[in-house]
């Protein structure tokens, strides 16, 4: 954590500022705060990682006494959710231990205890991502001025993150989450550079007064009891001419996996009804990116006229520059490195070439994300070698095959120990 992070972090529950507190588990690293302690008027939270951790549980004070002893390992143990687990710690220990360089793939079984690893192994790919994406670069590649600072709150391990960190008129792009162990893998693997916060959405947010240009939450709204605080909490933090950003709201009137505590399409508007939201259905979204390649903000939608849609989407500014047409950036440049995407077995042919076999990890995901069968095709053949054994995917390497491979979602532009 840079120390310049501490001008705009305020305590979620006195609203003070945060000061380093100058002891033995203080770490340092010029102006980078690696490893602390941090106090306001109020409480004191530790730092591990780089990541201020600003949750008030006996978990999260727990870290910081064992920080405070000296125990630096067992502190980072114990916010991954390892402690109560022999197995998978001397699992993580190996795995990232000295000369080791574990991808996101490895870590995953590891530190997620539930079907959700499955959702961010392939997240890349699925329908939900591409058009939060193509929403994300429509709005900061066309002529809108945002710039600034972005936060992508409840970003999980930095899917999103990544998307707003390519942004090139971004000067800061925040990640919070209350999972540390998904910061941390963002941090390591899916978004270095970002700037992670472990805090709490049910509580107030640890941010200064209108501090972002962009205000992201993608997919996590429904699950958010404090829903009503949550929306006064995002319109403070953005900034007077900033834009707010909920890709995929589960509809309580329609059907949805997992829909946690939906609400009504009216009633989301009126939660963010002085920042001067619209309304968008997402199957309308996804199909003018996957048809046309555009993204239109034009005209909203009035909420009765969504019915039993799924899922929607909310934009909300209080200028009108952000509600236009777009037409969404083909994204064949590489910011990372090009990688199969997991969902597809390879299979070398006698020729040197490979199968590609597109394989769902199980039927409930095959049905949540039917939809990438639109542009995942089953099966394809590439004249090169793409298993690696004879060197990195590259632009070169695939040809003429090298643009459709990338806009169908067969070959990724992904973190270098993504999998």
């Amino acid at each position: 954590m840079h120390l310049t992070l501490l001008d705009h972090l305020r305590c979620p529950f006195c609203g003070t500022r945060f000061a380093a507190v100058d002891n033995d588990a203080l770490r340092r690293d010029g102006a980078r705060l690696d490893e602390g302690v941090i106090g306001c008027e109020c409480s004191a939270f530790p730092i591990v990682a780089g990541i201020p951790v600003l949750v008030a549980d006996e978990a999260t004070r727990l870290a910081m006494h064992t920080l405070e002893a000296g125990r630096r390992d067992a502190a980072l143990t114990m916010l991954l959710g390892l402690a109560d687990d022999a197995a998978r710690t001397e699992s993580f220990r190996r795995l990232t231990g000295a000369g080791r360089a574990p991808t996101y793939r490895d870590l995953l079984p590891i530190l997620s205890r539930d079907a959700e690893a499955d959702c961010f192994l392939y997240r890349f790919s699925d329908p939900t991502f591409l058009t939060a994406e193509a929403l994300l670069d429509a709005l900061a590649y066309e002529t809108v001025p945002l710039g600034g600072r972005a936060l992508d709150l409840c970003g999980g391990s930095g899917h999103l993150t990544r998307v707003l960190l390519r942004q090139s008129a971004r000067r800061d792009v925040v990640l919070a989450d209350l999972h540390f162990w998904k910061l941390w893998l963002a941090s390591r693997i899916m978004a270095p550079g970002s700037v992670a916060v472990c805090c709490d959405a049910n509580n107030p947010l640890p941010f200064d007064d209108g501090c972002f240009s962009t205000v992201l939450l993608s997919d996590a709204f429904p699950y958010i009891w404090q829903k009503r605080m949550l929306a006064h909490e995002m319109q403070r933090v953005a900034s007077p001419r900033g834009v707010i950003v909920l890709p995929h709201l589960h509809n309580a009137l329609g059907e949805n996996y997992t829909a946690g505590d939906a609400l009504t399409p009216a009633a989301y508007r009126d939660l963010f009804a002085p920042a001067g939201p619209r309304l968008f259905d997402d199957r309308t979204m996804v199909e003018s990116v996957l048809n046309h390649r555009s993204i239109d903000l034009t005209h909203g939608v009035e909420p009765d006229t969504l019915g039993d849609t799924p899922s929607l989407t909310l934009v909300a500014s209080r200028t009108p520059e952000p509600f236009r047409r777009y037409d969404v950036p083909d994204r064949l440049d590489v910011t990372g490195v090009l990688k199969v995407n997991p969902l597809y077995r390879m299979e070398l042919t006698r020729k040197g070439g490979t199968r590609l076999i597109r394989h769902f990890p199980t039927p409930e995901y095959e049905d949540e994300f039917s939809l990438s069968k639109r542009y995942l095709p089953p099966a394809v053949s590439v004249a090169a070698d793409l298993t690696g054994a004879t060197g990195p995917i590259t632009r070169e390497l695939l040809g003429d095959d090298y643009p459709l491979l990338r806009q169908a979602r067969v070959v990724l532009d992904a973190p270098p120990d993504y999998c």
